[in-house]
């Protein structure tokens, strides 16, 4: 069927993982949805139930209800969260949803089970397969133990067949793009393309800042260095609070909000009381999305220090947020914070001063209120690159032009 420039697209997505578990993924797969039926879209999402008697809710992203159609599906035993479920890699009522639906683009959130489900879709309707790149799944292997290393293996040989069959793979940052360019190498087909995750922006800027410095027993004049994400070895959490630590002796001032839930929850509780850091953190544990981020509005500046993101959407929200940033440089980070303007970026290498680096960036910050200032305005002023409307558009751009090398 050919596509003309103004018409609906009929789109099915279909995700591993889905709301009401909260991740960088299930934000990214809603605001998709949502942001494709507010530009006139038809869309079905395809994605594992919820258990019983909860609601997938909204992680906040604008837009209608999407479609769904709902895979059986079974909670990930641990180490996997709670709430954490993937779909059975079964016949089901949800597929033959698909099947009527006709989607003219079938877009994969995931290689794995519903990849695949969303592959033999696409080859079955002669509709291109689009699939976003979300998870740097190699990161991921200290989860496997012992056949770590034999896993990252097979794994990354299965991404680059997966990657092979797609029309177009979407990398939500440029080094992860650059990445799965030189695997692929020169050909036609897959496209890689560079698209991020949208947010927003109105949404967040408009939201109230909660002041957490009543509710951990601070000062009024403290300086809140905040941090937004899962708690898990992968994100390094634990050097940015060694790097805290570490400004706390530079400047007595500073207090650490953490926001998110993980596995490093309890160790990082258990440091938090060491004579050096007791009432100084302030862990706030797993919040609603955009209760997370009114937290994150009413803080003083916002610490990263992961290396192991596609897109480090929570760059994003913060700059939104008019919260300047102090970072590692690693993926994804300069696609988001412009160094010296809206925050400061820090050289990876070599990695064993990152830790320093980091406390002597947030100590320099947290003592020039003036800068401060200045950092917030051009954040909140520049949010607008990252809006969710702009990102949407590359989307359907992308998909256009895929259909139309089809007719």
């Amino acid at each position: 069927m050919r596509i003309t420039p103004e018409g609906s697209l009929r789109v099915a997505i279909f995700a591993e993982s889905y709301l009401p578990y909260l991740s960088g993924v299930t934000v990214s797969t809603e605001a998709l949805a949502r942001g494709l039926a507010a530009a006139g879209h038809e869309v079905l999402l395809v994605a594992p139930r919820p258990a019983s008697g909860r609601e997938p809710g909204s992680a906040g992203a604008p837009g209608p209800d999407p479609r769904m159609a709902w895979l059986p599906s079974f909670q990930v035993p641990g180490p996997a969260p709670a709430g954490y479920r993937v779909p059975w890699p079964i016949p089901s009522a949800a597929l033959r949803e698909v099947a009527d639906f006709r989607p003219q683009v079938v877009h994969a959130q995931s290689p794995f089970v519903s990849g695949l489900m969303a592959r033999r879709v696409a080859l079955r309707g002669g509709s291109p397969l689009v699939f976003t790149h979300h998870t740097r799944f190699g990161d991921y292997g200290h989860y496997l133990g012992p056949v770590a290393a034999p896993g990252r293996a097979l794994v990354d040989r299965y991404l680059h067949s997966f990657w092979s069959g797609c029309a177009a793979v979407v990398a939500p940052g440029s080094e992860l793009a650059a990445e799965i360019q030189a695997r692929l190498g020169e050909r036609p087909r897959p496209v890689v393309r560079v698209i991020p995750t949208g947010i927003d922006v109105a949404a967040i800027g408009a939201l109230s800042p909660v002041d957490v410095r009543v509710a951990a027993g601070w000062p009024t004049d403290s300086v809140v260095v905040e941090s937004l994400g899962r708690l898990a070895p992968e994100k390094s959490v634990d050097l940015l609070m060694g790097a805290f630590a570490t400004a706390l002796l530079g400047d007595p001032t500073l207090r650490l909000l953490l926001v998110g839930g993980g596995p490093s929850m309890a160790s990082l509780r258990e440091r938090a009381q060491r004579a050096d850091l007791r009432g100084h953190v302030h862990l706030a544990g797993s919040r609603p999305r955009l209760e997370a981020l009114a937290l994150t509005k009413g803080g003083d500046l916002f610490a990263f220090a992961s290396q192991t993101e596609t897109q480090g959407l929570v760059l994003a929200e913060a700059l939104a947020a008019g919260v300047p940033v102090v970072a590692i440089d690693g993926p994804g980070v300069r696609d988001s914070v412009r160094d010296g303007l809206d925050g400061v970026v820090i050289p990876a290498q070599p990695p064993a001063d990152r830790q320093g680096r980091l406390a002597a960036a947030i100590v320099a910050l947290a003592g020039d209120a003036k800068r401060r200032r200045l950092m917030a305005s051009a954040a909140s002023s520049g949010a607008g690159r990252f809006d969710i409307q702009g990102r949407i558009g590359e989307m359907v751009d992308l998909y256009r032009q895929l259909l139309a090398g089809r007719n």
